[in-house]
């Protein structure tokens, strides 16, 4: 299909953009750098223009100026370093959610007038394809005006993350390199909750897994495992390691067997030239990899997350530091309940036992423990308690499943740091979570 007539320039893009209009960009690697990162050029025309994102990748002025926020209201589902830097300017709010109605629940809020993400060269049938479908297609065909940036360097991928150009109004012709995340160092204390979660994943298993430090300890541990299944949120560069050395062939699968299933694509560059044109992996609509009930579908699903800080009931606060957005629910709540509803499946959440905190006081960070007996005030619990199955950290693994809340306190100050255990049995009491016994 020829686009040409569709073919618009940078500054055209923008210029569409008018007073009060209600923006959605693409998700983390779909974020569409050049537009994003021009948006703030439009400012001296514009007032009250809302733009809705979800991690974005580039470091972009209109996130960032603080005189720009009676231009730009800010909405996010998921927040990165800068929204989190930024969001004292108050232009700045997070969207509740669960991943699975990202999408749905948005658009029976609010349609956008302008969608911009980018995507791959258009195919000889027309189609173009994005990195992700956690919500855009959906944003798509809702939309008034969609704009895609088409790039060479964004790969073509298979599933329901395609789209016709018949559907776009306009494209912008880039090349810049596609939006990457590198690969984390692992520490020591990854590779120790790695190891602790590595024997209780067989072959055969179908999993869930992140992206950080104690996820990529996890995949590293997974190397000698056979016929491992991927149903997950975000296809990263461990998986496709894991699927280049042979473990993962997805051939035990119940749902899309013989395929790694994900909503979005986010990594190096690697990742990138592994699902180029590779039908093995597929991306689909947010409302259909990260529901519990899909994700269920598939036997033995084991689902690895981690969280921020949790209590001795094992309610877990994995979004917000105290009342302050941190980075987004994500699918936790999804896959965690979607794992502990499949036939033989497992749910982990990890977390280093201790983490060096600044006194606001003396200024000097001192060591606390991520286990408390109550949460921060304001924190968000992104898990609940009953929905907690193990809880590990570098001092051990410990199954929560089915047990009362003494034996959850139990269970959980054992796998806390030693030097705050006794003080957090003190707390329990003290606040009332159990009582004392002799």
């Amino acid at each position: 299909m020829d686009y040409k007539n569709k073919l618009i320039t940078l500054q055209q893009a923008l210029d569409l953009v008018q007073d009060g209009d209600y923006i959605v960009l693409g998700m983390a690697a779909s974020d569409p750098i050049a537009f994003s990162s021009n948006l703030h050029t439009i400012a001296p025309r514009i007032n009250e223009v809302t733009v809705s994102n979800c991690l974005p990748m580039c470091a972009a002025e209109y996130i960032s100026n603080p005189e720009l926020r009676s231009k730009f209201n800010i909405e996010s589902w998921f927040y990165n370093g800068d929204l989190r830097k930024n969001a004292v300017h108050g232009n700045i709010s997070f969207i509740p959610n669960h991943l699975h109605f990202a999408s749905s629940k948005r658009l029976a809020y609010r349609k956008p007038d302008v969608f911009v993400a980018n995507a791959s060269m258009p195919d000889k049938h027309g189609y173009v394809s994005l990195l992700g479908n956690t919500y855009e297609i959906d944003h798509i065909r809702a939309a008034k005006t969609v704009i895609l940036e088409i790039n060479p360097n964004i790969p073509r991928c298979f599933g329901d993350s395609n789209i016709s150009l018949d559907e776009v109004d306009y494209v912008v012709e880039c090349d810049y390199p596609a939006p990457e995340i590198p690969e984390g160092k692992i520490g020591e204390k990854d590779l120790i909750i790695g190891g602790l979660i590595a024997p209780y994943i067989h072959d055969g298993d179908c999993i869930q897994i992140g992206i950080g430090g104690i996820p990529d300890a996890v995949v590293a541990s997974l190397y000698d495992k056979k016929n491992l299944g991927v149903h997950t949120e975000m296809m990263t560069t461990g998986i496709m390691k894991l699927a280049k050395a042979g473990a993962v062939d997805c051939s035990k699968k119940q749902i899309n067997p013989h395929r790694i299933c994900a909503t979005f694509i986010a990594g190096t560059r690697e990742l990138y030239d592994f699902v180029d044109d590779n039908p093995f992996v597929e991306v689909h609509e947010g409302g259909y990899t990260n529901n519990p009930f899909v994700i269920a579908q598939n036997d033995n699903q084991v689902s690895i997350n981690t969280t921020l800080e949790v209590d001795l009931t094992g309610q877990c606060a994995s979004e917000s530091l105290g009342s302050k957005q941190f980075s987004g629910a994500g699918g936790q709540a999804d896959t965690a309940v979607g794992a502990k509803l499949s036939k033989g499946g497992r749910s982990f959440i990890a977390l280093y036992s201790t983490a060096m905190v600044r006194n606001p006081l003396t200024g000097e960070r001192e060591e606390k423990s991520k286990i408390v007996a109550q949460l921060a005030t304001g924190a968000v619990v992104t898990l609940p308690r009953q929905d907690l199955d193990y809880l590990v950290t570098e001092y051990g693994c410990v199954n929560l499943t089915g047990t009362s809340t003494y034996e959850r306190v139990e269970r959980i100050i054992s796998v806390a740091h030693p030097k705050f255990r006794e003080q957090l049995w003190e707390d329990a009491i003290k606040a009332g979570i159990i009582g004392k016994r002799k």
